[in-house]
């Protein structure tokens, strides 16, 4: 029988993470213009090797998952068209030309802030770029700001710490 620890059985003192205590800065976007992002997801693929009637796991590729991310989009500095200026570096529709990736994958930045404003958490995403970019709706019913909704894609992800 094991017998416990009172480190194990007694409260510990801590201090949470908060969801509105972050920054997500991208190079180009104004990091205040950011409403709402999602962390990193990361999953593995699952490869079953079959042997008679039973079933072994293991894994296969990592991926990480693709972000989503909101941006207000006021009138200066214009989210829209700071939105537009990343993603006419991996195509342009006037012209119909595409970029080479060294142009248009970012470092993209997201950082928790402790209860001070300290960085407490930082992700680092290599090789950000734009999937999709819905830049919203008008609405004469609603009063509500005007957004911009990007799904992120990346190569990988790092937490420094």
């Amino acid at each position: 029988m094991a017998i416990l620890s009172s480190a194990e059985m007694f409260y510990q003192a801590y201090e949470p993470k908060l969801q509105n205590r972050f920054l997500f800065q991208i190079d180009g976007i104004p990091a205040y213009l950011v409403k709402a992002a999602d962390r990193p997801k990361y999953t593995n693929e699952v490869v079953v090797l079959e042997h008679i009637n039973k079933k072994r796991k293991v894994k296969g590729k990592s991926d990480w998952q693709d972000l989503n991310v909101t941006l207000y989009d006021p009138v200066t500095p214009s989210g829209a068209q700071a939105v537009m200026e990343w993603v006419r570096l991996s195509h342009e529709s006037v012209t119909g030309r595409d970029g080479y990736s060294d142009f248009y994958k970012k470092e993209v930045r997201f950082h928790t802030l402790g209860p001070v404003g300290d960085v407490v958490e930082e992700w680092v995403l290599k090789g950000a770029f734009v999937q999709n970019a819905s830049f919203g709706t008008g609405d004469w019913a609603n009063s509500a700001p005007m957004e911009i909704t990007l799904t992120i894609s990346m190569d990988y992800c790092v937490l420094n710490y």
